[in-house]
């Protein structure tokens, strides 16, 4: 039996407590290409009393011995990350060249960012007589989506690692299998016996025991708004931390003086990436009304150029989304954007042409969209851009935070001083001025629901963080 089959529970590949077993399906084929083990809460149990062993021991490490091992972790990752970019294309359909130039690399990127951030960090400072200690925050429970896997991964477990933390993985079993290899990449760089452990399950079995569970400290998740409700409602009772990255619908503000051609195309490319299965994705594209025609036809324009096909065939943009699900919300809320009045620019429903299996979606473009039209506040989680129109500045900012999201936000202008000004108006957690990209130093999380808590770099680090102050404690003279 392949490790796909097992769970990596206290430094061993052990069996699950079921003899229960999920098919995880080639978004591309539609064809199994594998199966997954799914537990119960025996695993969880299990997984959780050894991570508790654990902490005892590797909270008390120091920080260099933590820094050798994100540094051995990192070598192991490198080795294998050509493979591991292999397996997030087939599962949950991501083209070879973005699994390879973006996907795969996040995991590396996070923990090298983690290791920089724990060579800087100071752990202790003085306040007077007191001395106030930054102390790991215990056993880490983790739930993570199959859009971006392994970057969801990485950025929860590498900070944790760091900190001192000892946790356990659940995640997606839509495409678990990046996981799989993650575990054994941690197995091999020789992280000790149950710091990480590794688990599958759906949510309702294995997510809430793990979130309910007495002796986790603290819940990390990356998933849906409504399922981030739930986590958050399980971990209530024992009043653990929790930190949640949610939902978006984040709206991307042309200004009037934007170079429409270079902006509108740029976005409708970064909106399309990974098949518009990004929770920050700019799905909301706010234009001038008075040039609402001349956007519209640039971004259809930008849509058509859009390749959509087998993920392993060279030269396509986008692959399928993730799953038989995924394809028929997206379908439905396509056509109720047509019903509901929306211009339809390209795209729509239905496969693309000669694509006759596999979840792919046609790149869609509506225009003249009002902001209380079911597109324009549900997220859509594929490939399709509502452009909605505003009047001034002012009504710009108003609909970008007539939502209850808060992730993102994306704003282009000739004037960055004006860009700058309208960003200090977006309720939301990230702006990306003029296309300006991720950053994995500067903290990624969201207002209203799109959660709480931040992940990435220093502020993501100090998550997993709990402080204690020590009152009459006299520094020692130097």
């Amino acid at each position: 039996m392949s490790n796909r089959q097992k769970f990596y529970i206290n430094g061993e590949w052990v069996q699950p407590s079921t003899t229960d077993t999920l098919e995880v399906i080639n978004p591309a084929t539609e064809q199994v290409m594998d199966v997954v083990a799914m537990g119960g809460v025996a695993d969880v149990d299990a997984a959780v009393a050894a991570a508790k062993a654990a902490f005892e021991t590797f909270s008390q490490t120091t920080k260099e011995e933590r820094i050798a091992l994100l540094e051995a972790i990192i070598a192991a990752y490198g080795a294998r990350m050509e493979e591991v970019a292999a397996v997030i294309t087939e599962e949950m359909g991501a083209p070879t060249k973005l699994a390879k130039a973006a996907q795969a690399p996040t995991g590396i990127g996070h923990l090298m960012t983690a290791l920089n951030v724990l060579k800087d960090f100071e752990f202790e400072e003085d306040f007077g007589t007191s001395r106030v200690i930054k102390e790991p925050a215990g056993v880490c429970g983790f739930i993570t989506p199959w859009n971006w896997p392994i970057n969801q991964i990485a950025c929860k477990v590498a900070p944790a690692l760091a900190a001192g933390c000892t946790m356990v993985l659940k995640p997606s079993e839509v495409a678990p299998f990046n996981a799989v290899l993650f575990a054994e990449i941690l197995d091999e760089a020789g992280v000790p016996a149950g710091v990480f452990n590794l688990i599958h399950g759906d949510g309702p079995t294995v997510g809430a025991a793990l979130s309910s569970h007495p002796d986790v400290d603290m819940m990390s998740f990356t998933g849906s708004t409504r399922a981030g409700i739930e986590v958050a409602k399980n971990a209530a009772p024992t009043v653990k931390r929790v930190a949640q990255e949610l939902g978006g619908k984040s709206a991307n503000i042309i200004l009037d003086d934007a170079n429409f051609e270079k902006a509108i195309a740029r976005d409708v490319f970064g909106m399309v990436t990974n098949s518009g299965q990004s929770c920050n994705a700019p799905s909301r594209m706010l234009v001038p009304n008075a040039r609402m025609d001349e956007a519209a036809a640039v971004a259809k324009a930008a849509a058509e150029k859009v390749r959509v096909g087998d993920p392993t065939a060279e030269g396509v943009t986008i692959g399928p989304v993730v799953s038989e699900v995924q394809f028929n919300k997206i379908q439905d809320l396509i056509q109720k954007g047509i019903d509901e009045g929306a211009r339809l620019e390209t795209g729509g429903p239905g496969r693309p042409d000669g694509l006759n299996a596999g979840f792919y979606i046609k790149p869609t473009v509506f225009s003249h969209v009002t902001n209380d039209m079911t597109i324009a506040q549900e997220e859509i989680f594929g490939p399709v851009l509502t452009m909605i129109g505003y009047e001034d500045d002012e009504d710009a900012v108003r609909i970008a935070n007539d939502t209850v999201y808060g992730l993102s936000g994306y704003i282009s202008s000739e004037d960055p001083e004006r860009a700058k000004k309208v960003a200090r108006l977006i309720r939301t957690g990230n702006v990306h001025l003029n296309g300006a990209p991720v950053d994995q130093n500067a903290p990624f999380g969201g207002y209203k629901q799109s959660g709480n808590g931040r992940e990435w770099g220093r502020y993501g680090f100090e998550e997993f963080l709990e402080t204690k102050a020590i009152m009459g404690y006299t520094p020692r003279s130097k």
